[in-house]
């Protein structure tokens, strides 16, 4: 643990990103949840359309927050609430919106949740450790945490000569993204000054630091800033599970991390002002927490 915490801590302060393998997720798994993914990317256009819902369902790369240069894909999001007392939480919320006939679909992605809220309390245990704080502090944090999973689905761009992007660069506004990638590739992360691949590897993980537990470690560990290309000859699926704290904790940084001279990176704030933000106010880029910070000053001192 000691040595994992050592790696997570330099790659955290170096760009925001990591990978975990083999853990404990069987791979023949993985597989079956990227195949339930393509399968509901192929229902017609009016079954989308009708599995519409608030913060769930289908969206055609968000275009109704664009104007210009959408991105590349298809989604399909529902909400995971890692305290719930409802075991079957995820397959109710499958059948509201797909109906019955999807219940396997329903219970693969609940198996699928589940693994990724064990996964999630061990790598809160574990950036604790990396940096000092005491190795519950952020499990405590974030054991009512309300997660988002985004099914991702990327379909072959034929016009694609020189790389068509899925995705912008941007950092997730969120806390921490657990990455599942099919084996196409297309995700880059910016790390020493330059783009690098992050190429699929069997079993694998990719964990992405989002702003909020930037701000949860007053910036030491920085959000990872990244972007993904699509093919011009394969589909490409992914899947993306974004761990946020439950929407009205206060996102502030353990008193571990502010020495005497220490000042404040960030001010407090809960989450779902950001997340209100980044629905309403300014799409998530590269730079979303500072633009945030800075609309809301400006907002206070108006008021």
């Amino acid at each position: 643990m000691a040595k994992a915490a050592e790696i997570v801590r330099e790659a955290c302060i170096k760009h925001g990103a990591f990978e975990v393998t083999n853990i404990g997720v069987d791979i023949d798994f993985n597989d079956l949840v990227l195949q339930e993914t393509g399968n509901i990317f192929k229902l017609p256009l009016d079954k989308k359309i009708s599995a519409i819902a608030k913060d769930a369902g289908f969206s055609v790369a968000h275009a109704e927050r664009y104007t210009t240069v959408l991105p590349w894909k298809e989604t399909f999001t529902f909400m995971y609430n890692h305290n719930s007392k409802n075991e079957t939480q995820v397959i109710d919320v499958v059948d509201s919106l797909l109906g019955q006939e999807f219940q396997q679909t329903g219970l693969v992605y609940q198996k699928y949740c589940d693994a990724m809220n064990d996964l999630t309390k061990v790598l809160l245990e574990l950036l604790a450790i990396s940096l000092g704080v005491d190795r519950k502090h952020y499990q405590s944090f974030f054991e009512d945490a309300v997660s988002m999973m985004r099914c991702n689905f990327y379909p072959p761009c034929s016009a694609n000569l020189s790389g068509a992007l899925g995705n912008g660069p941007h950092c997730d506004p969120i806390s921490l993204t657990l990455l599942l990638q099919d084996q196409v590739g297309g995700l880059e992360v910016f790390a020493d000054n330059k783009w690098l691949a992050v190429p699929p590897k069997p079993n694998t993980f990719v964990i992405n630091i989002g702003d909020t537990f930037m701000a949860l470690t007053n910036g030491l560990y920085k959000s990872c800033l990244h972007r993904d290309f699509v093919s011009n000859k394969v589909e490409r699926k992914s899947l993306t599970f974004f761990v946020s704290p439950r929407g009205d904790k206060t996102v502030s940084p353990p008193d571990e991390l502010l020495g005497k001279e220490e000042s404040r990176k960030y001010p407090d704030y809960k989450w779902n002002e950001l997340y209100q933000f980044t629905q309403k106010t300014r799409r998530v880029d590269a730079h979303t927490l500072d633009s945030f910070v800075a609309w809301r000053s400006s907002s206070d001192a108006s008021n």
